[in-house]
């Protein structure tokens, strides 16, 4: 008997509550959203219970929150510089809750919600509204300048700044497919892998080297950890590089 291997069937959007239609488009509520309210109750319930009680010397769980707090602090002062200290709750909650919910997705049959690019490009589009309002509000027309590198010969400057805005505008773009890219490749090298392993039992004789992919499904595994981890990393590293513009529009 042939086993059915569809390595893209665990990205669908499957509806939990339907509110109606409008138009020909379904308004309901689905998976991704229950494991988004999901991961932002986690990490308002790890939050609230670690700071309760404040202590000077620290438990197990404050100490957990602290560092990753001084973690993502650190990644913040270094990226941003001076004065990016006002983004912290932003950087802080994207990191965690990008990371919750890849940590999610390694759970078997659970929803990879950072696999879909609409949910990436809503988060990159939140980073980069920020650094645009805040740029504004912060330095008025002056925030203009991060288009108009200084030192840059007036014959070059209409080249420069074209490249520049290029630049800036490809930058949510690129942020939302690194991490969409990442866990969606990840996903279905893991879904492959894993299921070759039943394939090849059912195949009688070649069961003999099921051993193999079940050895890479491990590895497979074990890498996606890392890269779930990493990419939240990442995230929240560019998007406090990014911030920077807002902070300090000269170049």
């Amino acid at each position: 008997m042939a086993v059915k291997m569809d390595p893209i069937h665990q990205f669908e959007l499957k509806p939990l509550v339907s509110f109606g239609h409008i138009g020909n488009q379904e308004l309901a509520f689905t998976q991704s959203a229950l494991y988004m309210f999901a991961a932002v109750g986690i990490i308002a319930l790890i939050t609230i219970v670690a700071t309760a009680q404040r202590s000077v010397v620290p438990g197990r769980m404050q100490s957990m929150a602290e560092v990753f707090y001084e973690f993502i602090g650190s990644t913040l002062r270094q990226s941003a510089g001076h004065g990016s200290e006002r983004f912290m709750p932003l950087i802080f909650s994207l990191f965690m809750f990008v990371l919750v919910l890849n940590m999610f997705g390694m759970i078997p049959y659970a929803f990879a919600v950072t696999s879909h690019i609409i949910v990436t490009f809503a988060l990159a589009f939140l980073v980069i509204g920020t650094v645009i309002v805040y740029g504004f509000m912060a330095h008025g027309t002056k925030f203009l300048k991060v288009f108009v590198p200084s030192g840059v010969p007036g014959w070059l400057l209409p080249m420069i700044v074209a490249i520049e805005i290029v630049s800036f505008i490809s930058r949510p773009i690129s942020l939302a497919v690194r991490l969409f890219a990442n866990v969606l490749a990840g996903h279905i090298a893991l879904k492959i892998f894993a299921g070759f392993v039943p394939a090849l039992l059912a195949a009688g004789a070649w069961g003999a080297i099921s051993p193999l992919p079940l050895a890479l499904s491990v590895a497979v595994t074990a890498l996606e950890f890392l890269v779930a981890g990493l990419q939240a990393y990442v995230f929240a590293t560019l998007a406090s590089i990014y911030l920077s513009d807002a902070l300090h529009p000269g170049h």
